[in-house]
């Protein structure tokens, strides 16, 4: 089920789930300075939403992957290191990630082209859910949240897809 398929099919619970969206959050004290960098995020989400966006938290890393091994004869317990794991955007080995840190918010602003943009480039946030040549949807749990997500970012109106290879922008 599609938000806009739950909003209909449950409006008063939708216009409270607007209201708690759009209400008026203080995580800290009126008048504290603002002391965190979760703070300033938490703030900046709060105003992205307020004015018709959405932003998602960022994690970008790495870690070691290991794994416990012991051997059958003495119980001698060793461990295995293999590939790092990474995370985030623009994070696909530590060489990228070295030149290039991806923002801690990645978001969707739905831009309404006005006649003075006419003739400007602007940047459409692209979604691409690749599967292996010859997939077709089954509507399993995995692939529904992920269509979920692609209709998410095209109802903002970005640009998502499934893709088994050809993508068409």
């Amino acid at each position: 089920m599609t938000y806009p398929e739950w909003a209909a099919r449950h409006p008063q619970a939708a216009q409270e789930l607007h209201q708690l969206l759009h209400a008026e959050a203080h995580f800290q004290p009126e008048g504290a300075p603002i002391m965190t960098e979760a703070y300033a995020q938490q703030q900046a989400r709060l105003q992205i939403a307020k004015q018709g966006g959405m932003a998602w938290r960022n994690n970008v890393g790495a870690s070691k992957a290991k794994e416990q091994h012991s051997c059958p004869r003495c119980q001698f317990r060793f461990e295995v290191e293999q590939a790092p794991i990474r995370w985030g955007l623009c994070n696909d080995s530590a060489k990228l990630n070295a030149k290039v840190k991806s923002s801690d918010l990645i978001g969707i602003v739905p831009r309404l082209i006005t006649p003075e943009m006419v003739g400007t480039t602007i940047g459409q946030f692209l979604a691409v859910e690749t599967k292996k040549q010859g997939w077709k949807f089954t509507g399993n749990e995995h692939e529904t949240a992920q269509l979920q997500w692609l209709e998410l970012i095209a109802g903002k109106g970005g640009l998502s897809m499934f893709s088994t290879g050809a993508v068409q922008l």
